[in-house]
C-alpha cells in the first residue's frame, strides 16, 4: 500500500470540511425555504376578511370565488412576492459586502448605499411628483452612483474595509442631511407620502415595480453567486488569493456593483427598509458555522426576515398597519448596539 503524505492528508480533510460545509447548508437552506413557505402561507389567511387555507389554495390554482380570488390575489400575493424578493435582494446584498470587506458593520444600511436611495427617493417623490417605475428607476441611478462614488473614494491602491466602510459613513450622513432638507422645504401631504416611503413599507406595491424586482432579482442572485465565489479565497489575503488565479479588486469591484445593484431594486420597491441586509449574513453565519460565506442562505433569511416583519407590522397592533421599516428598525437597532459594544470589547471590527 502507498502511505499517504501530510499534503495529501491535508488536502483530503480540506475537501471532506467543504462536503461537510455544502451538505450543511444545502440542510439550513432547505429549512429556511420551508419555513419561508409556511410562513407565506400563513399571511395569506390573515387580514380583515380572513381567509380559510383551503380557500386560499383554491384561490391560487384558479378556482375560488372572485371576492376571495381579487383578496388573495390581487392584495396579499403581490405584497408577499414582494417581501419574499426585497429581503432576499437585500440579505444577499448583505453577505456580499460583508464578506468582501471583512466587516460585520459593511452592509447598505450602514455605509451609505440605502441613505443615498433615500436621499434620490425624497427628491424625486417631494420635488418632481414620480411614483412607480418613475421613482424606480431615479433610486436604481442614484444608488449607483452613490457606490461609484464611495468606492473611488476608498481606493487607495485598492479598498480596505475599513476606509470602505469610514466614507460610506460619511456619505450616509451627507445623504441624511440632503432628506432632512427635502423633507423641511415640503408640504405637509408630501411629508407624509414621503416618509412612509423613507421608513420602509410594503403598503402600496407597484406592479410594473414589482415585475422589474422580479426580473432583477432572477438575473442577479445567480451573477451574485458566480462573483461571491472567490470571496472565501480573497479572504485568505490579497497576496495569497493572487497566486491562487483571483484578482482581488476586480473580484471586489464586481462584488459591490453586484451588491449595489441587489440593494438599489429592492429599495426602489420598498424604499430603504433598514436592518434587513445587516441582520441576515450574520445569522446565517452563525447557522452554518465560522468562515462561511452563506449567500444563499442569507437571501433565504433575509426574505424570512422581512415577510415576518411585515406580518408583524400589519396585526401586531389591532387597527394600525405600520410600514414594515419600522419593525426591523426595532429589531435591529439593539443588534447594531450589541456588535458595537462587542467590537470595542475585543478591540477589532469584525
Amino acid at each position: 500500500m502507498t502511505a499517504t503524505s501530510p499534503q495529501q492528508a491535508a488536502v483530503a480533510a480540506v475537501l471532506r470540511d467543504r462536503r461537510r460545509g455544502r451538505r450543511r447548508a444545502l440542510r439550513v437552506s432547505l429549512v429556511l425555504a420551508a419555513l419561508l413557505v409556511v410562513v407565506g402561507a400563513v399571511s395569506l389567511t390573515l387580514g380583515a376578511a380572513g381567509v380559510a387555507p383551503a380557500e386560499v389554495l383554491a384561490a391560487l390554482v384558479g378556482r375560488a370565488d372572485r371576492l376571495t380570488s381579487f383578496v388573495i390575489l390581487e392584495l396579499r400575493l403581490p405584497r408577499l412576492v414582494a417581501g419574499a424578493l426585497v429581503g432576499a435582494c437585500l440579505g444577499m446584498s448583505g453577505a456580499l459586502i460583508q464578506s468582501m470587506a471583512r466587516n460585520p458593520l459593511a452592509s447598505p444600511d450602514i455605509i451609505g448605499i440605502t441613505a443615498a436611495a433615500s436621499a434620490t427617493g425624497s427628491i424625486a417623490l417631494v420635488w418632481f411628483g414620480l411614483t412607480g417605475l418613475a421613482l424606480s428607476g431615479i433610486v436604481l441611478t442614484g444608488t449607483l452612483a452613490a457606490a461609484a462614488l464611495i468606492y473611488l473614494l476608498a481606493w487607495r491602491r485598492g479598498v480596505s474595509g475599513y476606509r470602505f466602510v469610514l466614507i460610506g459613513i460619511g456619505i450616509a450622513a451627507f445623504c441624511g442631511g440632503i432628506v432632512s432638507y427635502v423633507l423641511t422645504r415640503a408640504d405637509l401631504t408630501d411629508v407624509q407620502q414621503a416618509l412612509v416611503w423613507l421608513t420602509g413599507s410594503l403598503n402600496s406595491v407597484d406592479p410594473a415595480a414589482l415585475a422589474v424586482l422580479a426580473i432583477g432579482t432572477v438575473v442577479l442572485l445567480p451573477c451574485a453567486l458566480a462573483v461571491g465565489r472567490p470571496l472565501g479565497t480573497l479572504s485568505l489575503g490579497d497576496d495569497l488569493a493572487a497566486g491562487l488565479g483571483v484578482r482581488p479588486e476586480r473580484t471586489r469591484l464586481l462584488v459591490v456593483a453586484v451588491a449595489v445593484a441587489l440593494a438599489a431594486i429592492a429599495v426602489a420597491v420598498a424604499g430603504p427598509v433598514s436592518f434587513v441586509a445587516f441582520l441576515a449574513a450574520p445569522i446565517a453565519r452563525r447557522l452554518l458555522g465560522r468562515g462561511s460565506l452563506a449567500l444563499v442562505p442569507s437571501a433565504l433569511l433575509g426574505a424570512l426576515i422581512l415577510v415576518v416583519s411585515d406580518i408583524a407590522a400589519q396585526f401586531a397592533i389591532p387597527g394600525v398597519s405600520l410600514p414594515v421599516g419600522v419593525v426591523t428598525g426595532i429589531v435591529g437597532a439593539p443588534y447594531l448596539l450589541w456588535l458595537l459594544a462587542r467590537t470595542n470589547r475585543i478591540g477589532r471590527g469584525g
